[in-house]
């Protein structure tokens, strides 16, 4: 530790950091544009000139090391000189739009310039012009504004992992832009907003609808992956008109993907439900709350009485809260039946009963950029999990090394130590030549069973360097990802990748799919919770249809694991429930639609994938006749006769969900009881890679028309190996005609050498594909 004095005030720092660190301890503010605490020190725009005793001139505080005995002035005539001196120079060719600029109330410039700038200008020349650039539909710029700190060109190379943006020319000719013809496409684009500190770069959704100081900020939990980003919901005229991120260390840092930041757009949409509607004689009418839940009581009553309540079935989306999905699995049960299930994604269901608790991520979030050897098994990471993708980006950049096993090769923008890159039906056999392998490699004795399960396996050579690669280091870990999660051979994968932890000394987890993937498991919104009752997972209650079902928050062919056969079910069924902040294909086969309040109009509470529990409150009132989820349970349980649906706040419920506020010891545990691998064997025939784009996953980000204007939400095709065209005489870029089943898709063909032979990578989730069946099941494709 080094002894410094900054403005007659001494502050111990550790040996190597700098004077803006020092001054940050003691919370003395120097002001400063280039300089953030996520990014490389670039000491370019000179704003945090400081007089340092003895020096002969100003120092950068942001890059000047500190030593032992040095004395600081940030507030001396000679600092605050060359403060304006500096300030002067960036305001010459700076343009007078303050009024009509987006981020005026918020500008570092704009505040700096009061403490810093002169009353008028002298500089009397022709300022510059800058032409603006076109980097896609969520960033808009001004550039003329631009100051050149260079925050936005760090950002994505060192953060982001990828270059878009960089600068050019030299002196008053230099620019801040993107390569040529090219836009920013990187799923944390929307961060260089936040970063920089004047209007060059502002959000394109949000542009000229509001002004700073117009909007109440709200703090929220993002409702769209695992992760549980916080964000700050900035509200108008009880509309929400953006999302920001809150800075929390251990979670989202101070950044936010773009699906978390632009997926508001979806809270706003036309397609919002708005009042309870009955379907009479082919045609929807809106009525009032009362008629409606009279309706679905009454039709309940009645198909419980005529056909058991075995008949019922109740679906969920793990995006829900935990407050709505404990309501729904209490109705139920209370009904009689334990047919309630939010993984409707999960196909193989065999591990139900032996897993010991909740799926989660096996460690805290915060050590996942420390960790120095990773297999990840089964995940696209970047965009299924933006910003846990960007912290083991931060953990290979320290020296970790990073080791994939997934059907499909998409650039991770870091280094792979080694990927095996198979088709789905060989996932498992890869992972059992790991498990033989780490054996061999440490001399550990494999149990008789384990033998017999794994005999016949051959180990390659990726497998083994794999497994050399994970005897390394001193902090380790195994997750699964979201495809592995919805393989039909989910079982084998989770009892394997359990096995590679074991040997390997390493924590085993789960990316969580969904905000309360895990929180699902504890408020016993699935099918075989412990010493609730027992009933069938979601994907038998679609394979034997139920009489009635209680969709909440469901679009089934958006959100199940296998499309065609969901909607067979719903259209077989008596009387179908859809409680929906939207209106969507239910249109087709609901009897019922109940508008539900989206997480921005209601409280509750997420438990992310490293089981935290965050709780919110509504960031604007329910809109129309929208009433929150767990008030429309509460008093549906009522209406049905049920016991102990009284409660007046979502607080109430939350101490029933939750008991002591916290989860209890043992809650998450990924292992298994008993882990049993059925088959290593490599399956023949054509296998469908279906996984779920971006911003496809959720209803809510399915109407965020910025985010459905991007790259990444380009209409699917069906992408294969050349040598799977070859052999299917279709040439790169013709339409094909996919089968599966009875189901059918007409989509365009495209060549991907870096996919495995065998499989067809077609993405779920989609309008165009809504109506095929299994995202992870055999297919025929022929020319269409």
């Amino acid at each position: 530790m080094l002894e410094i004095e900054i403005d007659g005030n001494k502050v111990a720092v550790a040996a190597g950091g700098t004077i803006m660190d020092a001054a940050a301890q003691i919370g003395i503010y120097i002001p400063h544009f280039c300089y953030h605490k996520k990014l490389s020190i670039a000491a370019n725009c000179r704003m945090c000139l400081v007089q340092v005793e003895k020096a002969a001139k100003p120092m950068p505080a942001c890059a000047t090391p500190i030593t032992d005995g040095m004395k600081v002035f940030t507030k001396s005539d000679y600092a605050v000189k060359a403060q304006k001196g500096v300030m002067e120079f960036l305001l010459i060719n700076h343009p007078l739009d303050c009024p009509i600029c987006d981020q005026g109330g918020e500008c570092s410039l704009q505040d700096l310039a009061v403490g810093y700038g002169g009353s008028s200008s002298r500089y009397q020349e022709m300022k510059r012009v800058v032409k603006e650039k076109d980097l896609g539909p969520l960033v808009s710029t001004d550039m003329t504004r631009c100051i050149h700190c260079t925050r936005c060109v760090r950002f994505g190379q060192e953060i982001a992992g990828i270059m878009e943006m960089g600068q050019i020319g030299r002196g008053e000719h230099s620019e801040i832009m993107p390569f040529i013809s090219k836009t920013i496409d990187s799923e944390l684009s929307g961060n260089i907003i936040d970063l920089c500190p004047v209007g060059a770069l502002t959000s394109k959704p949000f542009r000229y609808t509001a002004r700073s100081w117009e909007l109440s900020r709200r703090k929220s939990v993002s409702p769209h992956d695992g992760l549980g980003s916080n964000i700050a919901v900035q509200v108008k005229d009880n509309r929400v008109m953006r999302v920001l991120p809150l800075d929390v260390e251990d979670i989202n840092q101070c950044w936010l993907s773009d699906k978390d930041r632009f997926a508001y757009e979806g809270l706003n949409s036309a397609q919002r439900l708005t009042r309870p509607m009955l379907k009479q004689d082919g045609k929807w009418l809106e009525v009032d709350w009362q008629t409606a839940l009279e309706y679905v009581a009454n039709g309940l009553k009645q198909i419980r009485q005529e056909h058991g309540a075995d008949s019922i079935g109740a679906l969920a989306t793990p995006h829900q809260t935990v407050e709505e999905l404990y309501l729904l699995q209490k109705l139920m049960r209370s009904m009689g039946t334990g047919n309630v299930d939010a993984r409707l994604r999960q196909s193989d269901f065999s591990l139900d009963g032996s897993q010991q608790g909740a799926p989660w991520l096996g460690l805290p979030v915060n050590a996942l950029d420390k960790l120095q050897r990773v297999l990840v098994v089964g995940s696209n990471l970047r965009q299924d999990h933006p910003l846990l993708a960007q912290r083991l980006r931060q953990a290979v950049k320290h020296g970790a090394q990073l080791n994939l096993v997934n059907p499909t090769d998409d650039d991770l923008l870091t280094k792979v130590r080694n990927k095996a890159i198979v088709a789905p039906q060989a996932m498992v056999n890869v992972l059992a030549q790991i498990v033989l392998a780490l054996a061999d490699i440490k001399q550990a004795p494999l149990a008789a069973s384990v033998q017999t399960m794994l005999a016949g396996v051959e180990v390659s050579p990726t497998a083994h360097a794999i497994a050399t690669s994970l005897t390394g280091g001193e902090r380790r870990a195994v997750l699964l990802g979201n495809l592995a999660q919805h393989h039909p051979q989910y079982g084998d994968l989770h009892a394997l990748a359990q096995m590679i932890a074991d040997l390997a000394d390493a924590p085993f987890g789960f990316l969580g799919e969904a905000a309360n993937s895990v929180g699902a498991y504890t408020a016993g919104a699935i099918a075989n919770k412990a010493g609730l009752k027992t009933g069938l997972n979601a994907a038998a209650m679609l394979t034997a249809p139920r009489k009635a079902y209680l969709l909440l928050g469901v679009e089934p062919e958006m959100d199940c694991h296998d499309a065609a056969t969901a909607m067979r079910a719903m259209r077989s069924a008596e009387m179908v429930v859809a409680m929906s902040v939207y209106k969507h294909a239910a249109l087709d086969y609901a009897d019922v639609l109940l508008p539900i309040a989206p997480f921005s109009e209601t409280s509750g509470s997420f438990i992310s994938t490293e089981g935290r529990i965050q709780s919110f409150n509504g960031a604007v009132k329910p809109l129309g006749e929208t009433r929150p989820a767990w008030k429309v349970l509460r008093v549906l349980g009522t209406m049905l006769g049920l016991t102990g649906f009284d409660y007046d706040t979502s607080e109430a419920v939350r101490k029933d969900a939750i008991p002591g506020g916290q989860l209890a010891e043992g809650v998450l545990n990924n292992r298994l009881v008993n882990p049993v691998v059925r088959s290593t064997a490599v399956a023949d025939g054509l296998m469908r890679i279906g996984e779920i784009p971006m911003y496809q996953a959720d209803a809510i980000v399915r109407r965020a028309e910025s985010l459905q204007a991007t790259r990444a939400a380009l209409l699917p095709v069906a992408t294969m190996h050349s040598a799977l065209l070859a052999r299917l005489s279709v040439a790169d870029g013709s339409m094909v005609t996919v089968r599966q089943g009875e189901a059918r898709a007409v989509l365009r063909a495209q060549a991907d050498d870096r996919l495995p032979d065998q499989c067809v990578r077609l993405p779920a989730a989609h309008a165009s594909t809504a109506g095929l069946g299994a995202m992870l099941g055999e297919i025929t494709m022929e020319r269409a």
